[in-house]
């Protein structure tokens, strides 16, 4: 089977010394530094001059700022304030091309604050099986070995990262990964239509049964909890030891709810990209959705920007199709009986009932029916194996007498009198249902 080279991360956790602690703060503050540092000498020259400072000149004047001001830079690895403007300038022109309209909408760079995603990136960095080698840190132990995480590859960079008084190290590594071709159709399961929600975070229907992913709710089950976390950090005097023990103890249950979330989406993903062959999502809005006050939590909650982010990439590696329904496909309101698409359906009908066919059924399963439906026809499957409705059928019905085979003329002859009645009276009711259902 044909490997091609490709970029992945991984994600280990560090167990550095009191020492090494001490190093890596220094590198995350540095870091931050810098990056406010360039924030500022770029909206001064704008002001003044009306133009922006090249990221080489910044460059030059960080060199300067090391031998006048900041002598202190050099007691970290010179590559994280030159990784720091780099990160600023990727910020202005994602914030320029969404200007122009040449990407998503970004806004402009703001100033980093301390204790709030703390990162820095090292280069030359060599990976042991329990310990990884930083510049300027040391050689740190790792919490869990790289023959445990089935790690191959060679390290391009290294981005460390402080959550919640823990320490973690993204490794961007260069692999050779098995190039999966499409994934093929055997059997009509191996096509699902998802129709994710808030009720049920996901109902998958793959031709013959329906399957409901409760959520798991980890924000909402904790709501309680953190709001009395929230109590007692308000009630601290500012700048006492007592409250950064308070907001120590609030970012750890915010890193528990993240974890939580994670596991359960990259459950879910993988089992969707390893079994399907074909999975179909919708483009769902949620930047606007999320600015309804009263399901925002729910939304933030469920993840469904980073649901779709995970099977983008796992249904690459393991050679599956990701189709994306239009944002304005009409899932819900469309009839996966007959077709019939109604012209309004709120939010509190739980239940779709078709007022053409009569036809009832859950709401969620119903959008599941017919984005498998949409999967089947991108499939570009014939015309014989796909899910239509009785309307669809009728209108494909030329392309369908197209597809089969002629009989020959001995066939014709061996057919007899009787048989070839009751042939006629049944393609004369199925002919009746078809017209019934349109």
């Amino acid at each position: 089977m044909e490997r091609r080279l490709t970029q992945q991360g991984y994600t280990f956790e560090l167990d550095p010394n009191q020492a090494q602690h001490v190093q890596l703060a220094k590198s995350v503050g540095a870091s931050r530094y810098v990056y406010n540092w360039g924030l500022a000498e770029s909206q001064t020259a704008y002001e003044l001059t009306g133009k922006r400072p090249k990221h080489r000149e910044l460059k030059a004047r960080l060199v300067e700022l090391k031998k006048g001001d900041c002598p202190w830079l050099y007691e970290v690895s010179a590559h994280i304030g030159q990784q720091a403007l780099v990160d600023l300038e990727r910020a202005f022109n994602r914030f320029f091309k969404g200007l122009k309209g040449q990407g998503p909408k970004s806004g402009f760079p703001r100033f980093k604050r301390k204790g709030e995603r703390d990162s820095a990136r090292f280069y030359e960095v060599s990976l042991e099986d329990k310990h990884l080698r930083l510049p300027n840190v040391g050689r740190v132990r790792l919490k869990e070995s790289c023959r445990e995480r089935g790690f191959e590859g060679r390290v391009l960079s290294a981005t460390i990262r402080r959550r919640a008084d823990r320490w973690f190290v993204s490794l961007c590594v260069e692999r050779e990964r098995e190039l999966c071709g499409p994934k093929p159709i055997k059997r009509l399961r191996d096509v699902v239509g998802v129709d994710l929600g808030l009720k049920a975070e996901a109902v998958i229907y793959d031709g013959e049964t329906t399957r409901v992913v409760d959520p798991p709710q980890p924000l909402r089950k904790s709501l309680n909890k953190l709001r009395r976390l929230d109590r007692q950090l308000a009630r601290k005097q500012k700048g006492s030891a007592n409250r950064e023990k308070a907001k120590l103890r609030r970012a750890r249950l915010h890193y528990r709810i993240s974890c939580q979330r994670q596991d359960h989406l990259h459950q879910l993903s993988s089992s969707l990209a390893r079994t399907k062959s074909v999975i179909v999502l919708e483009d769902l809005h949620v930047r606007g959705m999320i600015k309804n006050r009263h399901l925002a939590l729910s939304i933030g909650d469920a993840g469904f920007g980073e649901l779709r982010r995970q099977l983008a990439y796992k249904t690459d590696w393991y050679g599956a199709t990701l189709v994306i329904a239009d944002r304005f496909y009409p899932s819900s309101k469309t009839c996966s009986a007959c077709g019939c698409i109604k012209d309004q359906l709120s939010l509190s009908e739980r239940v779709y009932e078709c007022d053409a066919c009569g036809f009832s059924i859950d709401r969620d399963e119903n959008a599941a029916i017919n984005l498998r439906r949409l999967g089947l026809s991108a499939a570009e499957l014939p015309v014989d194996r796909r899910d239509v409705t009785p309307a669809e059928r009728k209108a494909l019905a030329p392309a369908l007498a197209a597809e089969v085979k002629p009989a020959s003329l001995n066939q014709e002859a061996s057919v007899s009198p009787r048989s070839r009645r009751g042939t006629q009276r049944r393609d004369e009711r199925l002919a009746g249902a078809v017209t019934s259902w349109a």
